[in-house]
């Protein structure tokens, strides 16, 4: 497995103008990743997405580091006014993006749910045919250039392994699989070792995430903290200091042949770089002892 690091890990820093943007690639590279995820790109105000991609992809060929898949949201219930063939053509531009980032992976997310006040079925069944057709639209395109497109464990609505491998299963389509988020499980309540030992086999790519984790009916744990669709508490944390099994996953990933890309997704409170270093030695030992 390559191991790799989303930019989405360094958002507290360029966010805060603590970091430049472009400068995610070198100092990925200077902790000791091999490879770099873009999730969203911080475009400069008044550029557009297509204008900005050629300056990130050259901060990444300096540094050394290849670009191995690019993240981005959507919603084919109620993006683009609602029009699920508007958002997939939407989506076409983001592919496009990928392509100039020289990203072999693209991630989309399908939807957030129904619209609150929606009437009528409005299960995960009921959106799963507008879903399909959109993820398929998106992929068919994007195989023409080369790029795989995949859907993530993310939002909710979208977070359990059974509903990701119902949408990877009706789109029906080898350019279209999963990106598995080892700890977003615990968001939907779904036990993380079950999750990826079911979603294993349609993994294009894999992010290594932990959390820290208290059941609802204990106290409110306070700042920091956010509520599962359960109603427990989860806390982002250094990759081996939480309750995911991360060996245990990536047991799973390995005796499944998987040998693609493993990035760390952070969200810890620590400080970033520090929470980010201890987390890829932790990874690299986990790695080679599952």
């Amino acid at each position: 497995m390559k191991l790799g690091v989303s930019s989405y890990s360094f958002c507290q820093l360029y966010g805060k103008g603590l970091m430049k943007f472009l400068d995610i690639p070198a100092k990925a590279k200077e902790i000791g990743f091999e490879v770099v995820e873009f999730s969203t790109l911080q475009v400069p105000e008044g550029k557009k997405p297509l204008d900005f991609a050629p300056a990130v992809r050259a901060a990444a060929d300096q540094a050394g580091m290849p670009i191995m898949n690019y993240t981005i949201g959507a919603d084919f219930l109620n993006g683009s006014n609602g029009d699920w063939q508007a958002e997939a053509e939407r989506l076409k531009s983001e592919v496009q993006v990928a392509k100039i980032l020289g990203a072999p992976g693209m991630r989309h997310d399908a939807t957030r749910g129904f619209a609150a006040g929606t009437t009528g079925a409005r299960g995960f069944d009921d959106a799963l045919p507008t879903l399909a057709k959109g993820c398929r639209r998106v992929t068919e395109y994007a195989a023409d250039l080369g790029i795989r497109t995949m859907i993530e464990n993310h939002g909710y609505f979208c977070q359990d392994s059974e509903r990701v491998e119902k949408l990877i299963n009706a789109v029906n389509h080898p350019n279209f699989g999963a990106l598995v988020d080892m700890g977003n499980f615990m968001c939907a309540d779904d036990p993380p070792e079950k999750a990826v030992g079911r979603l294993a086999p349609y993994a294009f790519h894999v992010h290594a995430k932990d959390f820290h984790f208290k059941p609802g009916m204990a106290p409110d744990p306070g700042k920091g903290w956010f509520r599962s669709r359960g109603g427990n508490y989860l806390r982002g944390s250094i990759i081996g200091h939480g309750d995911v099994p991360v060996t245990q996953c990536i047991g799973i990933m390995k005796r499944a042949g998987f040998d693609g890309t493993l990035s760390i997704e952070f969200e810890g409170m620590e400080e970033v770089l520090t929470g980010i270093s201890i987390g890829l030695e932790n990874l690299r030992r986990f790695v080679a002892g599952a």
